[in-house]
This record gives structure tokens, sequence and C-alpha cells, in this order.
């Protein structure tokens, strides 16, 4: 395709993102009832393991959620669009065959270093996966039966046993205006886990790849109180074009958010991610906010506890 086909292209989608947000339709509501099991259902302490990447383990009140799932190893590669491949520069802290019960993925969009070969072909068919509309389209294609195609602002309320998570499809732009248009569609993700027996609350805000754009500035007069916020970092380039924030940009995600605590993950971990964690704890330090990250190393796990919020 020549340029000038391939520039046209580029204005008429980026057109077309524009006009959809101006003419967003209203939100949708999914519901998902999870049979109930004995995995800590009555707790109202949670956890998130880091696994590597943008993969975590997410746990509260008997739920577990796998977020952009990746377990390639050392040195094997993923397509990234456009004929391009990354190479992987670490290991996972677990494999796949070691995982613990899933209860649903979360998927901030369908590239191979969050959906890798083979979880594509070993995760089950009928898993709940909650993504973008696009990648929804395409998972469904290829199988699975119980994907949830997300709108930005879009909700899904899920219950299991004495637990309750809403998770809420927030802004996200994988690349500048131009760029995004030929990237996958992205979004960040709000999870707010609820122990209704205790009238218990924590809210996690799941960055995904996106960069800082004006339309995150809606996320804190959504939600003033955010307990933890996890950030997807990296400078990611590809053909030279930023598209996931670097450490800059990750400072200005964690001001604009107002996280009580955020937890930084896709650093390091593929040859695309050019901007190591190092600059970013350097702008931490930089800006006093020390007491407001918690870094971890993969294989780590953070522990959290449930806030009383109301009376159930």
């Amino acid at each position: 395709m020549k340029l000038r086909h391939w520039f046209g292209l580029t204005v008429a989608v980026a057109v077309a993102i524009l006009w959809n947000r101006r003419t967003r339709p209203a939100a949708r509501s999914y519901r998902l009832e999870l049979p109930p099991t004995g995995r800590a259902a009555e707790s109202d302490e949670g956890s998130i393991h880091f696994v590597g990447t943008a993969t975590t383990l997410i746990r509260f009140g008997g739920m577990t959620i796998l977020t952009d799932p990746n377990f390639l190893h050392r040195g094997e590669q993923v397509h990234i669009g456009y004929g391009l491949h990354s190479t992987r520069l670490t290991d996972p802290s677990v494999s796949f065959d070691e995982l613990p019960p899933v209860d649903l993925v979360l998927l901030s969009h369908l590239h191979e270093d969050h959906f890798d070969k083979l979880v594509q072909k070993r995760l089950r068919r009928d898993m709940p996966i909650f993504t973008t509309e696009s990648a929804a389209r395409t998972l469904g294609s290829r199988g699975f039966t119980r994907t949830y195609p997300m709108r930005t602002w879009d909700s899904a309320a899920i219950r299991k046993g004495s637990a309750s998570l809403r998770i809420t499809s927030l802004p996200g732009t994988h690349g500048p205006l131009l760029a995004s248009a030929l990237l996958p569609a992205v979004m960040g993700s709000m999870l707010e886990f609820r122990n209704r027996r205790d009238g218990e609350e924590y809210r996690v805000y799941v960055s995904g790849d996106t960069l800082v754009f004006s339309d995150l500035l809606e996320i804190p007069k959504q939600y003033p109180q955010i307990d933890l916020a996890v950030l997807h970092l990296g400078g990611t380039r590809v053909m030279g074009i930023l598209v996931t924030m670097d450490a800059k940009q990750g400072i200005q995600a964690l001001r604009i958010v107002g996280a009580d605590l955020n937890i930084p993950v896709h650093y390091d971990d593929y040859d695309v991610f050019k901007d190591p964690l190092s600059n970013f704890v350097r702008e931490v330090e930089a800006a006093g906010l020390q007491d407001r990250v918690q870094y971890l190393q993969r294989g780590e796990t953070y522990s959290f506890a449930a806030r009383k919020i109301y009376h159930a």
C-alpha cells in the first residue's frame, strides 16, 4: 500500500475515533455469577502477585483474576504487528501449568505480549474474558465462548459467595492519536472488590498499555478514592513511536489518578521496552513520592486489606 493511502486511512480512522468520543453510546452492564468455593470466601484480605510483564494474579474473597496472560520464557518471541517481533528478556515467576484455579481473565488489549500463543492454545475456551470489543471479536473467532466486549465506561457485576467485583472499562490509548489508529484498542480497568458480609471495599486501577492523555482526567472525577494503581510502564517504542508510558508519564499518571499506592509492572520483559524501571525509581525519588510506590520483583506478592465504606 502506498504511503499516501496509509496516511489517508490513518486520518480517516483518527477522525472516527474522535467522533466516537463525542458520540459515546450509553454504557452497558454485564452480570456474572461464579460458583462459590472454599478459597478464602469470607476473607476481607486480598493480594496481587506479579508474574511478569503485565501478567498478575489478583485475589480477593475467593476470586482469582488473571491479567494480560503471557507465559513465554527468555528468548521466545511475540508478534507485535506489521511484521514486527519482540524477544522476551525474562522468565515468568510461574509457568502456565503452575497457575492456581482462575475465575476470569482481564485483558487490556490483544497483543501477543499480553495474550501469547501458548495461552491462546491452552486457556479454557469457556474462561470469562473481559476485554475490548475488537479483542473480544477476535477471541470469539478463535473459539473462546465467554468473551465480554467492553467499551469505555461499560461495567460488569461479578459475584462469588459473599464477595463481589465490579469491573469498569476506563479510557486508554496505545499511542499518539494517529499512531493509535494503527494499534489495537486498549482499555484501563477499575476493579471494585466488595465483601458484602462486612461492607468493605478495595479499588484497584489497572492502567493497561495506555499513554497519558486528557481522558485520564475523568478517572479521579468518577473515583475520588482509589486504593491501588497498577501502572504499565516500559516506554515501549515501535518504529520509534512511544506506545506505553515511560518514567515521566508514569509520574504524571500517578498524580492524575491519585491512588494511595502504585505498583509498576511491564517495564523490562521485552526488548521493545526502552525505559528501564530505574528511570521510574529516579523520577519517584525526585518527586518525593516514595511512600506512594510499592516495587515488586517477579514472584513477589503485595497483600492488602479492604476498608469499611458502608453498612451492609
